[in-house]
């Protein structure tokens, strides 16, 4: 009995379903969840060449959310709207905050929500 264990290696057929579908679902997030924060990394490079423009505290608040627009249409964001970019405008201070939530769905009725919240302040509040 002891030399027909030791003569026994290898998977089995079960195993190697089950190995399967396990890779299967770690790839399956990973290509959901991969583009939203690709998505993100986006937004976050807007909102910082926004900050890092000098005129920023002198400019309306129309034109801060034309300049973010554009950079948004620029590199193909879609889950950010202008409506989840607040702006708050005073002489020599701004503060322009980008707060929205991403739900994509996974398998069936199985979704996965993903949270962003970025901010940035210029000037003297």
């Amino acid at each position: 009995m002891n030399n027909a264990m030791q003569k026994q290696k290898g998977l089995t057929l079960i195993s190697i379903v089950f190995i399967l579908v396990i890779l299967g679902s770690v790839v399956l997030l990973v290509l959901k969840i991969a583009p939203i924060y690709m998505d993100h990394h986006n937004v976050s490079n807007a909102l910082e060449a926004v900050k890092e423009m000098p005129e920023v505290t002198t400019m309306s608040r129309q034109e801060i959310q034309s300049t973010l627009a554009k950079r948004f249409n620029l590199n193909y964001v879609e889950d950010v709207t202008l409506d989840d970019v607040e702006i708050i405008k005073r002489p020599g201070y701004v503060k322009v905050r980008i707060a929205y939530e991403v739900v994509k769905p996974i398998v069936g009725n199985l979704s996965v929500l993903v949270d962003f919240d970025d901010s940035f302040e210029k000037g003297d509040e």
